[in-house]
């Protein structure tokens, strides 16, 4: 029988809770991991309908190195459990004026391409890079990898040294005012501001901090899983269950138990486990507001604004299309009213900006032959309590005609194949704070040290990781949060 001082329990099998699990296994702990659903990796999983095969969430992948880490750190070859490819071309660009701009990942030829289709110079796109790069070194080494609420953090050298050159990050100028000053055709300043949408911020808003994601994407490069995204999932749940890791799937989570302020145990929908050590990786507010009701939620959490959240159509496509690739965005034609409808205004632009991935390009058998698996998706506000019904029956009708405008086709008559992911939906399987995807957003220039960090003040034993804690949201960020929570157990 395991000490209950060996055991640790993990709330919630997503990315970042499966990561925290191998690295404290391999501590020593014995790591039981409760999941609600029937299956394990939260957003990162897949859905199958039909013959298609959809992932049900992120569909892009980079910074792959984190993963491999985790097989490293076991003694495992990752290329045992797990494979990917780099994409040579990152993303197909759509404007409504007919220009199409692809983005290599090669940086000389994505800034000729810039030149040949904007006003801007591949100059221009250098130099932006070399900006992109010295924010990621200026922040790295305290942003990313750290707990930002531990005194030592801010006594080591290198965190002096990113201190001392916090004025060359732009924290206090918004992203579009730096790509506007950056560069002269709107185009290209559209597609940098983009950015702030991978952890579902506002560009008119989120500080130019955030054109660190840029680098992050060109400099470490875009990949696609050889399995499909939710290969991430299974391939770390298989190497955390040969280290000895439990997962308890549709085992819900009914109450965090208490003696006085440290924690004593976990109470399920099936049985009480006693531990010393909880570790969650499902939204800090729902924790709170449901798990642990006798604590106060702090009033800087309250007022913490969500992120974006997303709709989401799966659709099965009867035709295939040789000018789309893996990842394609259809750019609406005013950016700043699509982001002031969403956060301004809690509703959905008539003409949003569409993601379509389609990862039938590079693993076949997702659909069926002569078909593609469309899983075409806009930013939407959280939920707080709109006409979800009505929006997107409203919503799928523009994209259709955005789609029938830019491809010269008729959408409705090719899709064989329906789903629907909506904020309601996706608070429902997740528990994201009002269906929100990455927790808080980073509208705010001092985001970075508002967000909750990776253990509570309050309750001995309780620790934080995922996308609603330090530091933010995303597959990359959500598994540095699982280091730097392992990092804080002893």
């Amino acid at each position: 029988m395991v000490n209950k001082e060996k055991r640790i329990v993990v709330i919630g099998a997503g990315i970042a809770g499966i990561a925290v699990a191998i690295r404290l296994q391999l501590k020593g702990f014995a790591v039981i991991v409760l999941e609600k659903n029937s299956y394990p990796g939260g957003k990162l999983s897949e859905i199958k309908e039909n013959g298609f095969r959809f992932d049900a969430g992120p569909s892009l992948f980079t910074m792959p190195h984190f993963v491999d880490e985790l097989f490293i750190l076991s003694g495992k070859n990752p290329r045992d459990y797990f494979n990917y490819t780099k994409l040579e071309e990152t993303c197909e660009y759509f404007y409504s004026d007919g220009t199409k701009i692809t983005a290599f990942s090669d940086l000389e030829k994505f800034g000729l391409e810039i030149e040949n289709k904007t006003k801007d110079t591949s100059n221009s796109i250098q130099n932006f890079f070399n900006k992109s790069k010295a924010i990621f070194e200026i922040t790295n080494p305290v942003f990313l990898t750290k707990s930002l609420h531990k005194l030592q953090t801010y006594l080591s050298l290198s965190t002096l040294k990113s201190l001392l050159r916090f004025n060359e990050i732009n924290a206090f100028q918004t992203m579009n005012v730096a790509n506007e000053k950056h560069f002269s055709d709107p185009k290209t300043i559209q597609f940098f501001n983009r950015y702030a949408t991978y952890n579902g911020s506002n560009p008119y808003q989120a500080p130019a901090t955030l054109n660190v994601i840029p680098h992050l994407e060109h400099h470490f490069g875009a990949f696609f899983p050889t399995g499909g995204m939710v290969e991430i999932t299974n391939s770390l749940v298989k190497l955390a269950e040969e280290l000895g890791v439990s997962f308890n799937y549709n085992s819900e989570v009914k109450k965090i138990k208490l003696i006085g302020n440290s924690i004593s145990g976990i109470e399920t929908n099936k049985d009480l486990i006693e531990t010393n050590i909880i570790i969650a990786n499902t939204d800090v507010h729902s924790i709170y507001k449901n798990l642990l009701p006798e604590i106060k939620i702090k009033k800087k959490l309250k007022i913490q604004e969500p992120s974006s959240s997303a709709l989401i159509f799966y659709w099965g496509i009867k035709k295939e299309f040789k000018e789309l690739g893996l990842h394609n965005i259809f750019f609406s034609n005013n950016y700043s009213d699509e982001f002031s409808r969403i956060f301004d205004k809690k509703s959905v632009s008539n003409d949003p900006t569409v993601y379509l991935n389609i990862s039938s390009k590079y693993k076949k058998d997702d659909a069926p032959i002569g078909c593609e698996n469309w899983f075409t998706m806009i930013n939407v506000p959280y939920n707080s309590g709109q006409d979800w019904g009505k929006i997107i029956m409203e919503a799928r009708k523009n994209i259709i005609r955005i789609l029938n405008e830019r491809l010269n086709i008729n959408t409705e008559t090719l899709i064989v194949s329906e789903s629907i992911l909506d904020p309601i939906l996706i608070e429902k399987r997740t528990s994201s704070n009002k269906g929100a995807l990455y927790g808080n957003s980073s509208n705010n220039k001092f985001a970075a040290f508002l967000r909750h960090p990776n253990f509570s003040k309050e309750i001995k034993g309780l620790y934080f990781c995922g996308g609603s804690v330090h530091p933010g949201g995303g597959i990359p960020l959500a598994l540095l949060s699982a280091k730097i929570t392992s990092d804080l157990i002893k």
